[in-house]
């Protein structure tokens, strides 16, 4: 009689610090865009899941924001998830960027990672790298803390991704999956929506634009009859002056930002996308904890 094979489920959170391609990295992993991706830091500003289904494990990552020095209420609100989802995990990814491997960011990471459970050190952006220089940065670090494995990766190029994998599932412990095999995140619709037209934001707008916006999306109605989904979104700034920003000279920028990402959400949702998006100030909503919470966060 042949022995059947355990299954294996559980939570693998992302961590690291700002911009070393933890978002990249889980939809590479999940080969489907479910983290927005950003060259600026601090992109992610959620805890979002993402799940990965092999034949004997289903795979939780959570890609969480970047761990950093907060200077304002919603950074820490932030770094909160981060710690939060490093606690909830049953496996823990410490990324690091091999550009930048020994930052201060990268100290304050390790200050908080417990021998309690399975880390994972991933070393990424390897392509620019060669391996002679790889090998004193994972000789470093095996002297900082006790890696259950060290990985070196290009979360860009998928190189190392299957190897990551099989080495995560064999700490996850034993038991049935949490969710079923057609579900590829527990996100909401709104919350992809929002994240899509933040995405675009931090795309086409430059220096404190992106960090002083946030999305909220006041209303989501999928018209069956009519084929088409119909959202309005309003973006919230800090400042009179990145209103006038956003908006654009004869509001093209809010146009373009508009269009890119109703042409994203098609995609997504394979279905037309009428997308009406509205600019308004809120004075200081990223200092502000009751502010924050109004708008989703916290």
């Amino acid at each position: 009689m042949e022995e059947k094979k355990s299954f294996r489920c559980g939570y693998i959170s992302i961590v690291g610090k700002p911009n070393v391609g933890k978002s990249t990295l889980m939809n590479s992993i999940l080969g489907s865009k479910v983290s927005i991706i950003s060259e600026k830091p601090q992109t992610t500003r959620n805890r979002i899941v993402g799940i990965k289904n092999l034949p004997d494990a289903q795979l939780i990552f959570l890609d969480t924001p970047g761990i950093h020095i907060p200077r304002r209420k919603l950074n820490e609100l932030m770094v909160e998830q981060a710690f939060s989802a490093m606690e909830d995990s049953d496996v823990i990814l410490f990324m690091i960027d091999m550009q930048s491997p020994y930052g201060d960011e990268d100290r304050l990471v390790l200050k908080k990672l417990s021998s309690e459970k399975p880390v994972i050190l991933v070393i990424n952006k390897i392509d620019l790298f060669k391996k002679s220089e790889i090998l004193p940065v994972i000789d470093e670090y095996r002297n900082l803390f006790n890696f259950k494995e060290i990985v070196p990766v290009s979360a860009l190029y998928m190189d190392g991704i299957d190897i990551l994998l099989n080495l995560a599932k064999n700490y996850l412990p034993e038991g049935p999956p949490f969710y079923p095999e057609d579900i590829l995140t527990d996100q909401t619709e709104r919350f992809f929506a929002a994240e899509t037209i933040r995405e675009k934001i931090y795309e086409l707008t430059r220096q404190e634009i992106p960090f002083s916006t946030a999305v909220y999306v006041d209303e989501f109605k999928e018209n069956a009859e009519k084929g088409i989904i119909e959202i309005r979104a309003i973006i919230y700034v800090e400042r009179d002056s990145q209103k006038g920003i956003l908006i654009g000279e004869k509001g093209n920028m809010i146009k373009e930002i508009g269009t890119r990402a109703r042409m994203d959400l098609e995609r997504f949702f394979g279905i037309k996308v009428f997308l009406d998006l509205w600019v308004k100030v809120l004075k200081n909503w990223s200092k502000d904890t009751v502010m924050l919470k109004r708008i989703g966060y916290g």
